[in-house]
């Protein structure tokens, strides 16, 4: 296979395009410990940039290892297209092997366990302990909505999202009531951005009888999924941002309030995914501006 068509499955591979996120994601929990604790580390914050790419693309490597053989039965390819800059799931297309995306996936985790050696203790473990439970996680979360009957692996699963910006927190902060605050401002969220991209599937996931919110609820109970989930996370974050972030911090939340609102908006009035997939950047937007928010509104308090 030639040099540029495996390097644009390994692009496909690990979502590549959308990799800056994950690290911003990562060092916005580092940021609000620096700001707690009235210190900054460049040497941190370059540390916390790695863990959290290498880190993050390993679990998006797993959960096309986990999906390997299911994947085979997409039938549309509207979220396929989104995801992956060059529009190919790279496994099932035989771009990349079983084997080969195994090593890949050993290799990421790899360096971010040697990465996270430079942690000072007792930090480390705290990390070690969430990476272990989020790779755990993302396995439960594609094995377990094969078979259920109550939304177990989603309102499980999606904790490996909620605890990558507390890793960064606990990186250098220790476990105090910002902790909680981020915790509510982003299970909700998590929820809701999953409910959306389960819409937009709905096809494929039917395809291979998963049971996703659609496949349990039906569209109009995935919907309400959205909707609710939506909702408190719209409370819970003027929560956050009132009672612990302020400053500046509130301008850019109101802008990814906007965003959640219309995201919402096209949902309700959606019939098909292509209508619901304009939803999901919408979504993706809001979390990069409240990341930014958090990011410069403690950069400013430090």
């Amino acid at each position: 296979m030639l040099i540029k068509e495996k390097l644009k499955a390994y692009i496909d591979l690990t979502r590549a395009h959308f990799a800056p996120v994950w690290p911003l994601l990562f060092v916005s929990g580092l940021m609000l410990a620096f700001r707690n604790g009235g210190i900054f580390s460049w040497e941190l914050l370059l540390l916390a940039i790695f863990i959290g790419l290498f880190g993050f693309e390993a679990g998006m490597v797993l959960n096309d290892i986990v999906d390997h053989n299911i994947d085979k039965k997409d039938k549309e390819n509207t979220l396929t297209n989104y995801w992956r800059p060059f529009k190919e799931r790279p496994i099932p297309s035989g771009k990349v092997s079983f084997r080969e995306a195994i090593i890949i996936f050993v290799v990421l985790v790899a360096i971010t366990v040697i990465l996270i050696l430079f942690v000072p203790y007792p930090n480390l473990i705290y990390i070690y302990i969430i990476m272990a439970y989020a790779y755990s996680m993302e396995v439960f979360y594609q094995m377990v909505k094969r078979k259920q009957k109550f939304p177990i692996a989603q309102i499980l699963g999606r904790t490996d999202l909620l605890l990558f910006p507390i890793a960064g927190y606990l990186l250098f902060g220790q476990f105090n009531i910002t902790i909680v605050f981020y915790l509510l401002f982003m299970y909700p969220w998590a929820l809701a951005h999953l409910g959306a991209n389960d819409l937009v599937d709905i096809e494929n996931d039917q395809a291979k009888e998963l049971k996703t919110i659609a496949g349990l609820y039906g569209v109009k109970g995935n919907k309400i999924w959205v909707h609710l989930f939506s909702a408190v996370h719209l409370i819970t974050s003027v929560i956050f941002v009132l009672f612990d972030l302020g400053g500046v911090a509130p301008y850019g939340f109101a802008v990814s309030w906007l965003l959640i609102i219309v995201a919402n908006i096209k949902i309700m009035r959606g019939k098909e995914p292509k209508d619901w997939l304009k939803a999901l950047p919408m979504f993706h937007a809001s979390l990069l501006v409240y990341i930014l928010s958090i990011i410069i509104q403690s950069a400013l308090s430090i």
